[in-house]
C-alpha cells in the first residue's frame, strides 16, 4: 500500500531456489517455507525468492541481481554429486573466482567415507568442491559441506540437510528488528471493509496492513494481517481494527500468536 515499517537498520534477504524437479512439480519445495519463518524469527526480512533451472548461466543472472541487491542471499539445491550439480560452478562464476577442492572438505567427506567403509570416489569429491576462499558451512546430517562467499550462503536442497545447515551458520548472521504479527479473520467481504481498513492504514504508517480474502463455511471473508516492529503502534492498530470490523457488522476473530 505504499506504507513501510521498514528501518535503516532492517537486515534483508533473498531465496534462490535452484532445481529442475522443482519447475516440473517432481519435487514440492520446503525449504522456502522453512527459510522465510527462521529468518523472520531471527529479525531478517525475506524480500525476495526465486526458483530457476539448473543452468549455469539463469543461476548466474539471478544470483547477481540478488547478491547486489539484499544483504544476505540463501542458495538451496545442486551441490550433489552428479552431472547436474551445477550450483558450486556456477557461484563461482558470478563472483569471478575459480573452484577448486577444498582441503578441509576433502578431509571431512574421507572421515565420513571411511567411518562407512564407503570409497571417496571422484563424484562423491564433487561435494568438497567451492570457489577459492569460500568458509565452508558445516551440518550434523552429513558430511558434506555448503558454504559461504561474501553475502552468499549455498546450502543442500535436500531439506533436512538444509536446515541443519541452516543452524550451524544462524549464530554467525547479522539481524534487525524483530517483526511482530497480528491476524484478525472477520467475515465481511472485502469490498465492505476496503475503505475503513485504507484509511487505517492511513493512520498507522509504520504498521504493514494486508488483506486476504477467503470462503470458509459456506461465507466470504477475509484475514487481514498487521505487522510492525513497533509492538506499541501494532497494538494500537489492531485495537482499532476491531472496532471498525464491529461497526461494519463482523466479529472479529484474532488468531491465537
Amino acid at each position: 500500500m505504499g506504507y513501510d515499517w521498514r528501518m535503516s537498520d532492517t537486515v534483508t534477504a533473498a531465496v534462490l531456489l535452484i532445481g529442475n524437479e522443482l519447475l516440473s512439480g517432481r519435487t514440492q519445495d520446503a525449504n522456502l517455507h522453512f527459510l522465510a519463518t527462521r529468518l523472520g524469527q531471527l529479525g531478517i526480512e525475506l524480500r525476495e525468492a526465486r526458483v530457476v533451472v539448473d543452468e549455469e548461466d539463469a543461476i548466474v543472472a539471478a544470483l547477481n541481481a540478488l547478491r547486489a541487491t539484499y544483504d544476505y542471499v540463501f542458495t538451496t539445491g545442486g551441490i550433489g554429486p552428479t552431472h547436474d550439480d551445477i550450483t558450486a560452478d556456477s557461484v563461482g562464476k558470478a563472483f569471478g573466482i575459480p573452484v577448486r577442492h577444498d582441503p578441509k572438505a576433502v578431509k571431512l567427506l574421507e572421515d565420513s567415507y571411511r567411518g562407512r567403509g564407503m570409497e571417496l570416489n571422484e563424484a562423491r569429491l564433487r561435494m568438497a568442491r567451492t570457489p577459492e576462499g569460500a568458509e565452508l558451512v558445516l551440518n550434523s546430517i552429513s558430511a558434506a559441506p555448503g558454504f559461504r562467499i561474501g553475502n552468499t550462503f549455498v546450502l543442500a536442497g535436500v531439506p533436512s540437510i538444509m536446515r541443519a545447515m541452516f543452524e550451524s551458520l544462524a549464530p554467525t548472521l547479522r539481524t534487525g528488528p524483530k517483526v511482530a504479527t497480528r491476524t484478525i479473520a472477520v467475515y465481511l467481504p472485502e469490498g465492505t471493509l476496503a475503505a475503513r481498513f485504507r484509511a487505517l492504514q492511513e493512520a498507522y504508517p509504520t504498521v504493514v496492513m494486508g488483506s486476504y480474502p477467503f470462503y470458509r463455511d459456506e461465507r466470504y471473508g477475509a484475514d487481514l494481517v498487521l505487522r510492525s516492529t513497533d509492538r506499541a503502534q501494532l497494538d494500537a492498530a489492531a485495537a482499532e481494527l476491531k472496532t471498525t470490523l464491529v461497526d461494519l457488522g463482523g466479529d472479529p476473530i484474532e488468531a491465537s500468536a
